[in-house]
């Protein structure tokens, strides 16, 4: 089994605040991959369902993020999951909005969720990073992140999720290279080409027949200067 951990606070006043990321990240799966229904356990919700192969847990704590790693511990504990098991998605201030990476293990770089995390498991668990872009000095991020997105994030956030959700199989099978191409084929889909193909491009004409040579102008009968007795006599030889 593997464990999905979206960190986030709980209560509808933080639901869309940049640092629930997490949380929307899980919520966004379970919707789309035919997950059970969250229900309370582990200091947290949870939803089981299967990504592919694997069968996977859902976890969002309840704890509030600084203390997230009580119920992240208290769930890997009971289903035995270990920790290179267990991946968990967060907001990223050393992300650009809308960049998003993979982690597997390292520190916790300051965040308070993944600190609690790391004193309850250490630090050998998979990240994914999910960037949300920093205030500019450090003492303004608390009440950064606990802001909403703001509506001119609306479009690239739901691209992001959505495409966490496209590549949430491959993450759950160990391949996140592909499930980082899910993302950046939402986030930057492939423009179409302007060839033959689609209604918009320009048609294909076969090229015209070289045309025909003109035909060569007849040449002039020559000249007859022969004397009127010449010709006469032209005639009986």
């Amino acid at each position: 089994m593997k464990l999905f951990v979206g960190l986030g606070n709980p209560g509808g006043k933080y639901a869309q605040n940049r640092h629930n990321i997490g949380f929307m990240a899980v919520d966004r799966i379970a919707a789309d991959h035919g997950f059970s229904p969250w229900r309370a356990k582990f200091q947290g919700e949870v939803a089981e369902g299967r990504l592919g192969t694997e069968k996977v847990l859902l976890l969002k704590p309840a704890t509030f993020m600084n203390l997230s790693g009580q119920s992240v511990g208290e769930a890997a504990r009971f289903h035995k999951i270990d920790s290179t098991d267990i991946t968990v998605f967060h907001d990223e201030i050393d992300l650009a909005p809308g960049r998003i990476k993979t982690k597997a293990g390292g520190g916790h770089a300051g965040h308070n969720g993944l600190r609690s995390i790391h004193q309850h498991l250490g630090p050998h668990y998979d990240r994914v990073r999910m960037g949300v872009g920093h205030p500019g000095h450090k003492d303004a991020v608390p009440g950064y992140v606990l802001k909403d997105f703001p509506k001119a994030d609306e479009a690239w956030l739901d691209d992001m999720l959505r495409g966490v959700s496209d590549g949430a199989a491959a993450l759950a099978a160990g391949d996140a290279a592909r499930f980082l191409n899910a993302v950046a084929l939402r986030l930057t889909p492939p423009r179409s080409g302007g060839g033959s193909k689609g209604g918009d491009g320009a048609t294909a004409r076969p090229a015209p027949a070289p045309a025909k040579p003109a035909p060569a102008a007849s040449e002039p009968a020559p000249t007859d200067d022969r004397s009127p007795l010449q010709k006469l006599a032209d005639r009986f030889r």
